[in-house]
Formats: structure tokens, sequence, C-alpha cells
């Protein structure tokens, strides 16, 4: 019973994020485009979309110690998503890039308010059914959203003709109010049901250690380099429309295709690492690499479809990251250490995407052909210390 209680909590939730990332997702396919008509520049996209993961990233180290702290799953989880998706249509009435930019930052402290105490949260669940299978049925769901949303983005935008272009965007943006209050409604929904999620995990680990491991911090080293080289889709979503690469209308679109490989991806990850472990990950890395030189540079021929074949490794990358980094987590923490270890992973996680999205940004206004060799050798990196990590859990 317990087991199958686990589960239906693990589907529950995977519908709140359905829904929430409808929204935000949605809102991300076509932000980097709409900065460009606002006037930005891409290393100014770079930046920003940087800026704002780091932000939100950094707070996870104090949400995730306040979870364990107070033990406050649900408030935490509550407020975190009402700033996270209920600011989104507020995009509508940006009419400079400096304020989208704000609000670009706001919606990511909301995800950082929630994001560790719902990863914990998770986690009891999911050691109940495999940590690796738990976090990719959750993040299939999840995605599943991230695909009808970018969709739903671009048919908006296919149907209204406007000959003013921002104004198919601001219409886009009031659009996804409705999945905004549909998350809400499942959320309390949830609440309602499991008031104690950290009693779905029968079987305590029994590490009792205060301290980290130095496992985990290997862990970190790796999760450095796999953050840095991995580009932001704002910025690739920039070079798609300024390079002529899809119309306005098949940037969500394609967006849609990577949030689609991205689900897949986390149920097939997911299911290997609860089997392989670490290694699982070390392959997902290797073919993640791959997606910086099909996106940016520029080929003779086949430039649509080599493109389009570097946005699904780069999906593949993301299921990775959004299941198998988590599951690692919960296999290698005890439950109660676990909202500090999301916190301090989310934000080291944040900081180096945020110093790569950064340079990238620099190098896409300056060197195109240094950006790719930086993204794949940031990824590649990773493996060495993936394998010291395999090492050590191996002990």
């Amino acid at each position: 019973m317990p087991k199958k209680s686990a589960m239906k909590f693990i589907v529950i939730m995977g519908i709140v994020s359905l829904f929430s990332d409808m929204t935000y997702e949605a809102a991300r396919s076509i932000t980097g485009p709409y900065m460009a008509l606002l006037g930005a520049s891409a290393t100014a996209v770079g930046v920003i979309s940087g800026l704002g993961e780091f932000i939100g990233y950094a707070l996870r180290l104090l949400t995730g110690w306040l979870t364990d702290k107070t033990k406050k799953y649900w408030t935490l989880t509550f407020i975190g998503y009402v700033l996270n998706i209920l600011i989104i249509p507020a995009f509508a009435l940006a009419n400079r890039w400096e304020y989208a930019a704000a609000l670009i930052v706001m919606e990511r402290i909301g995800k950082a308010i929630r994001k560790p105490a719902k990863d914990t949260m998770t986690s009891y669940a999911a050691k109940e059914v495999g940590a690796g299978w738990g976090f990719a049925v959750e993040e299939a769901l999840d995605q599943l959203g991230a695909v009808l949303g970018p969709v739903f983005v671009a048919l908006i935008l296919m149907v209204r003709r406007d000959p003013k272009l921002i104004d198919n965007y601001k219409q886009s943006f009031m659009l996804l109010a409705i999945p905004a209050f549909i998350t809400i409604a499942i959320l309390l929904v949830a609440r309602f049901m499991y008031p104690r999620p950290s009693e779905l995990e029968t079987k305590k680990s029994e590490q009792t250690d205060k301290n980290l491991t130095k496992t985990y911090w290997w862990y970190m080293g790796a999760i450095a380099f796999i953050a840095a080289g991995f580009a932001d889709f704002p910025l690739m979503a920039y070079h798609f429309k300024t390079a002529g690469v899809f119309s306005d209308s098949l940037i969500p679109v394609v967006y849609a295709i990577a949030m689609g490989v991205d689900a897949l991806a986390a149920l097939v990850f997911g299911r290997l690492f609860d089997k392989k472990g670490i290694p699982v990950l070390m392959i997902s890395s290797l073919i993640a690499a791959m997606f910086s030189p099909l996106v940016f540079l520029n080929f003779r021929s086949n430039q649509l479809i080599l493109a389009t074949l570097g946005v699904i490794l780069w999906g593949i990358g993301m299921g990775a990251q959004e299941s198998i980094l988590k599951a690692a987590i919960a296999t290698m923490v005890p439950s109660g250490k676990r909202g500090t270890a999301y916190g301090i992973f989310n934000t080291g996680f944040g900081l180096f995407w945020f110093l790569g999205s950064t340079l990238m940004g620099v190098l896409y206004d300056t060197n195109i052909m240094m950006l790719v060799v930086f993204s794949v050798i940031m990824q590649l990196c990773s493996i060495p210390m993936l394998f010291m990590v395999k090492k050590e859990m191996s002990r």
C-alpha cells in the first residue's frame, strides 16, 4: 500500500508540474524572440537568462535549509508556485526589455522558493518506487506540459496575424493565466490528500552523518561542468530568429520537440539509473555534449535538419538533468539532509549556469566557434568527475 500511495503522490505532483510547465515553459520558449523585439542584444539575453537562473538557484541554498529546518513543505511550495507562475501574464505589460528582464528574475525567485521543498517531498515518495523511476515519472508529466505550452503559444502566433508582431506575443502571455490557475487548484487538492508527505518514505536511511559526504562533493564538481556548458534555450531561440533558421511561429514548436524528447529521455534514463547507476549519467552527458555544434554552427546545407537534431540532443541532456541529477542525490543523502543537499545542488548548478550562460552570450556576439568549443569541453569534463562519484559510491 505505501508503494501504491507513493506513486499516486508522484503522479499528482507530476500533474501539478504539467500545468505549471505549460505556463512558464511556454513563456520561456518565446522570451528570447520577445526580448529581441523589445531591443535586447544577444549578450543581454544571455546575461539575463543566466542571471535569472543564478538568482533562482542561489536562493535555493536558503530555501533548502528552511525546508529541513521548518519541515513546512507545503507552505514553501505554495508560496513559490504563486510567484513562479502567476507572474507570467505580466510579461504582456512589458514595453521595454529591461522590464521583461526583471520579470524573468522574479519568476525564477518563485521557483527557488518552491523547488527544494517540492523535490524533498518527491524524494520521500520516489525512494519507495525507485529514485530514478520516481523522478522520471514526474519529469515526464512535467515535460508533457512543457510540450503543450509552447505548442499553445505557437498556435496563437500562427492564428493571430497582427501586423504588429509584438502584440501577438503579448496575447500569448495573457492567455497563459489559464494553466497557471489550474496549477494552483490541483496543488490545493494534493495538499489535502497528503498533508504529511514525509510519511511516504517507510525505509529511512541509516546514515546519520551531519556532514555531506565526499561522494556528494565530487558529484557537485561534475554538476558544475554540466551546468556551465549547457546553453539556455532563450539564447538558442535568439540565434534561431536572428540567423533565420526557424520562423517566429516555429521556434516554440522546436522547443516543444525538445521538451517531448526530454520527457522520453527522463523515463528511459530514470529506469536505467535504478539498474546501472552513475554510468547512465556519463552516457547522457556524452550525448548532450554534441548539441551546440549542430545548433549554433552555420552549415551550408541541411541547416534546418541539423539544428533540429541539435535541439533533440539538447532535450536528452535536459531529461537527464531533471530526473537523474535529482535522483542521484536521493540515493546518496539521508532524508534529514535532503533539503539542504538539494539547496546546495541547485545553488551550485545555478552559479555555473549563470557563468556559462553569460560567457556564451558574449561569445555569440564575438566568436560563435569559441562558444561551441567552450560548451563541448565543459560537458565532457563532467565525465571524469562522475567516474570519481562512481568510485566513491562503490566503496
